[in-house]
C-alpha cells in the first residue's frame, strides 16, 4: 500500500493532483490506516499514469472517465475506438482553424510595415473592424 506521496511521486503527478482525480471520479477514494492516511494500492499508480497518458493525447476528464469505464469492463472495444475516433475528429478541426488563424495573421504580420502612425497599422486596423468573426481573419 502506498502513501499519497509515494503514490503521485510514482506516477509522477502533484499530490493536488491525486487528490483532484479522486474527486472528479478518475480515481478511488483510498482506504485510510488508522492515522487517517490515504493508501492506494499498485493499480492506482498505472490508472494515474493513464489519466496523465490520455490528458497528453487531448482528452477531457469526461473522455477520460469513459475510457476508464470501458478499460475497467474489459468488453468490446468498439466505444474505446468511437471515443478516440471523436477526439482525433476534433483534433483536426482545431488544426484547420488555427491554420485558417494562421494564415491570417501571417498576412497581417507581412502587411505590416512595422513602424509609422498607429492609425495606419493594418493589424490594429483588422482588430478595430466590426466584421464576422468568421471573416475576420480570412
Amino acid at each position: 500500500m502506498l502513501r499519497i506521496g509515494q503514490l503521485a511521486d510514482q506516477a509522477q503527478v502533484p499530490i493536488d493532483t491525486v487528490r483532484y482525480y479522486e474527486r472528479a471520479g478518475l480515481l478511488q477514494a483510498p482506504d485510510r490506516s488508522a492515522a487517517g492516511y490515504r493508501l492506494y494500492d499498485g493499480a492506482s499508480v498505472h490508472r494515474l499514469r493513464f489519466v496523465r497518458r490520455a490528458k497528453r493525447l487531448g482528452f477531457s476528464l469526461d473522455d477520460i472517465a469513459e475510457l476508464l469505464r470501458l478499460s475497467d469492463r474489459r468488453g468490446d472495444i468498439a466505444g474505446v475506438r468511437a471515443t478516440a475516433q471523436a477526439k482525433l475528429s476534433e483534433i483536426e478541426a482545431r488544426i484547420v482553424e488555427l491554420s485558417r488563424i494562421r494564415d491570417g495573421l501571417s498576412r497581417l504580420v507581412d502587411a505590416c510595415p512595422g513602424h509609422g502612425d498607429a492609425a495606419d497599422c493594418p493589424i490594429l486596423g483588422a482588430l478595430n473592424h466590426d466584421v464576422p468573426e468568421q471573416d475576420r481573419y480570412s
